[in-house]
């Protein structure tokens, strides 16, 4: 299979080593200059007939869509954000329509389940959860143009017959070079940075502390779910939850890093009564993923604990004393 892949951060670049593990041929679609391994192209993904024209150079079968500005980013810039991500993914969508390739893979997130957060019960909560059209509107910029990418995805696939899929991520573990921009690279940054010198963590942003459980997936695990999505032969739903089952409190996440890290004070210097990232309501249960297992054959295999031995210690060093 031949794979254009938008993005070169942390899911873009583990979805083409994934490709290139099983022999796979990736090309990397980016603005930023070519790093690390791997076939790369220096373009804009707002830009269709550029995307188009890689694509269609690559000979690429399918593609999957990473390219975005996270959460911190779009607050910093908020109309390049709605252009990169709303224009961005309208672009692969009709770039695939116009070479009629075998299927596109959108990133999307299970942030556009928060704001209905106070209408669900303890039952894991389905894609196809109902929520009120205000009441439950999206409750950020960043969660806005995640649903506004997989609405397009699924008018694409309905009107255009492209295959498109969409894959809602929880919160993203892993790290990398440059600055974290989004809220849980932020979070872990500071809870390992205090870890590693033994200080206080005090934290002092109110999109870093939240009441109640909260999901996670290793950004391995993303990679993997893309692969899986790639692979299917009938992906009907069309839209899957993807996020490790385990859910985790604050007090939860930081007595992990702590273990595995090394021992560091936590305090709740701001925030309270609200759920992850600011949003207004606590998470009242899981994600259901039996849509991804039923129809992808996926299913998450790195919990917290292993995402903080792979992506913030040293190769070989094992769990720490709390």
């Amino acid at each position: 299979m031949r794979v254009l892949v938008t993005g070169a951060g942390l899911i873009g670049s583990g979805v083409a080593r994934m490709l290139a593990a099983r022999g796979d041929a990736s090309l990397v679609f980016d603005i930023a200059p070519a790093r690390g391994e791997g076939a790369h192209v220096r373009g804009d993904v707002t830009d269709v007939a550029a995307l188009t024209r890689a694509a269609l150079d690559f000979g690429a079968e399918a593609i999957v869509h990473t390219a975005a500005l996270l959460s911190d980013a779009l607050r910093a810039d908020p109309m390049q954000g709605l252009r990169v991500n709303l224009l961005g993914t309208a672009a692969v969508l009709e770039a695939a329509r116009a070479l009629a390739l075998r299927r596109v893979v959108l990133c999307g997130s299970l942030t556009v389940l928060y704001p209905g957060f106070d209408a669900f019960g303890p039952d894991p909560i389905p894609e196809d959860a109902p929520m009120r059209l205000l009441s439950d509107r999206p409750g950020s910029l960043y969660g806005l143009t995640k649903l506004a990418g997989e609405q397009m995805g699924l008018i694409w696939r309905d009107r255009h017959g492209v295959d498109a899929v969409t894959l809602r991520f929880a919160a993203v573990l892993g790290d990398g070079p440059g600055p974290a921009t989004s809220v849980p690279g932020r979070l872990f940054r500071r809870l390992v940075a205090a870890a590693r010198s033994g200080d206080t963590c005090v934290l002092d942003d109110p999109l870093l502390v939240w009441d109640g459980p909260e999901e996670f997936v290793d950004a391995r695990d993303c990679a993997a779910a893309v692969l899986a999505a790639l692979d299917a032969e009938s992906p009907a739903q069309g839209v899957y939850n993807i996020a490790h089952p385990r859910l985790w409190t604050l007090e939860d996440v930081a007595a992990a890093v702590a273990r595995t890290v090394g021992p560091f004070r936590l305090v709740r210097a701001a925030g309270g009564g609200t759920g992850f990232a600011g949003f207004p309501h606590v998470r009242p249960a899981a994600s259901s993923t039996d849509a991804a297992r039923r129809e992808l054959g996926f299913a998450c295999r790195h919990d917290l604990t292993d995402s903080l031995r792979h992506w913030w210690l040293p190769p070989h060093e094992g769990d720490r004393p709390a």
